[in-house]
């Protein structure tokens, strides 16, 4: 750690300057506020130990110039006439720390120490973000000729402000796409938000899409913005445009047409620029012959038509998506678990799922991989080999008394094929099943109470 120490006593200056370099610091000292500001410009320093009273420029002067050129330069203050107010402000304006005189060394040192942690966090901190950064901007993953083909579709046509429809399987990666097309557009600097109209119930869509004004109707305490005035200037994202409504089909295609809304509630017009992308993983056309979806609004969003493979069609891309994945999981080293075999094995299922369904899988992957008795090939979906727990058969329904026994019967062969894939490891089970560890030990607790009065054998929980 490089340490530039600001202090106009010199008998102290040469203390703390003698006792930090001892302790293996690399330090420079000044002796006034202004020295160490100029100084402070010409090198890069991890941390200013500065008096609070200093000539030329005082310490809070000093923390204010060092936090205003670099933010996360740490700065502790000393001062041998220190109030609570003075130290209060000093933390206010970003202090690490506020130390009256005299202290002992063992003080400042663990000051220090606690100091180098911190920036060890960090460091670690903004490496781990500009590795997602790179990940984030780089979201089309793929070599093949289809991936080739998407990304120069996507170049062409960000540039542009045309309307687009996405078409793909679920787990395609539709919103990715949508994305992309936002960060290679002229708008990337201006909202992107993404909405999904099979997630809302459709009494709100209306004013979740277009807003509403303040008394609209009960519980309208205040105006809300809709998405379309929340992506102004920017782009708006809205998938599965199959599920909206046909009276709300009609109002989005006047937006679309006019670029103006008009709030619930409300009577003026309010002018919009935004770019809309929808998506849908059914047929349109079907839906427009069978009455449920107007041709008028299929055209205005028909513009450019993007469709998506699946991943069954781009099986070569597998490889480079799960290194893509575990380095988003931060786990790059587990990449070396995936032999030649285990990826043939891979490549030979057909990913109903798509990429959404390899990420899944990746993620258990991870999750199970630092088990002593970890299995590759126990994991893989949709094809079994020797090691691997079968997943339960369905039992006929007509063999339970109730419902609630059948239910309570699959609940117990779903857990326990869970925890023989996890060797009883209730956390690795957990994951598997995506539960919170707490409900299924719950649940396992539940299966023991049923079990102990039936006389079965419990599992250890």
């Amino acid at each position: 750690m490089k340490i530039l120490i600001i202090e106009d006593e010199k008998i102290s200056r040469i203390t703390l300057n003698d006792l930090l370099k001892k302790e293996g610091y690399d330090v420079s000292s000044v002796e006034t506020g202004t020295e160490g500001l100029e100084l402070f410009e010409r090198e890069a320093f991890d941390l200013v130990l500065a008096d609070l009273r200093l000539p030329g420029a005082d310490g809070i002067e000093v923390l204010r110039q060092v936090k205003s050129k670099k933010p996360r330069t740490v700065v502790v203050l000393m001062t041998a006439y220190g109030t609570v107010d003075t130290a209060v402000q000093a933390l206010k304006m970003g202090a690490y720390d506020y130390l009256t005189k005299p202290f002992t060394p063992d003080h400042l040192l663990n000051i220090l120490r606690n100091a180098e942690k911190l920036q060890r966090v960090l460091d670690e901190n903004q490496q781990l973000k500009k590795r997602l950064e790179i990940i984030e901007k780089q979201p089309i993953i793929g070599a093949s000729p289809a991936m080739r083909h998407l990304q120069e579709i996507i170049h062409h046509v960000a540039r542009h402000d045309s309307t687009v429809l996405i078409v793909g399987e679920s787990g395609t990666g539709k919103e990715l796409v949508a994305r992309a097309l936002h960060e290679n557009s002229w708008r990337k600097d201006q909202p992107f938000w993404a909405v999904n109209c099979a997630a809302i119930p459709e009494t709100l869509l209306e004013s979740e899409l277009f807003g509403y004004e303040k008394g609209a109707f009960t519980g309208a305490a205040k105006r809300h913005l809709g998405y379309f005035e929340r992506a102004n200037h920017g782009t708006l994202f809205i998938d599965d445009i199959d599920d909206l409504p046909m009276k709300m089909q009609v109002k989005l295609l006047r937006v679309l047409q006019e670029q103006e809304l008009i709030r619930i509630g409300g009577w003026e017009s309010v002018k919009i620029d935004v770019r809309v992308i929808t998506a849908t993983k059914v047929d349109l056309k079907q839906r427009m012959k069978e009455g449920r979806f107007r041709e008028d609004l299929f055209y205005r969003l028909n513009i450019i038509p993007i469709v998506l493979p699946p991943l069954r069609e781009r099986k070569e891309d597998i490889p480079q998506l799960i290194k893509h994945f575990l380095q988003k999981q931060n786990a790059t080293h587990i990449w070396r678990l995936f032999s030649p075999e285990l990826l043939e094995r891979l490549s030979q299922y057909d990913w109903p799922g798509n990429v959404r369904e390899l990420e899944n899988f990746v993620e258990r992957f991870v999750a199970f991989s630092g088990m002593q008795s970890f299995d590759p090939f126990a994991l893989l979906p949709g094809v079994t080999s020797g090691k691997e727990q079968p997943l339960p058969e369905s039992s006929s329904f007509f063999s339970y008394h109730s419902f609630n026994d059948f239910m309570a019967a699959k609940e117990k062969e779903i857990i326990d094929w869970a925890m023989k894939q996890a060797n009883n490891n209730i956390s690795k089970a957990a994951d598997l099943l995506k539960l919170p560890r707490t409900t299924l030990r719950s649940k396992l607790e539940k299966i023991n109470r049923r079990k102990a009065g039936g006389g079965e054998k419990s599992v250890r929980v």
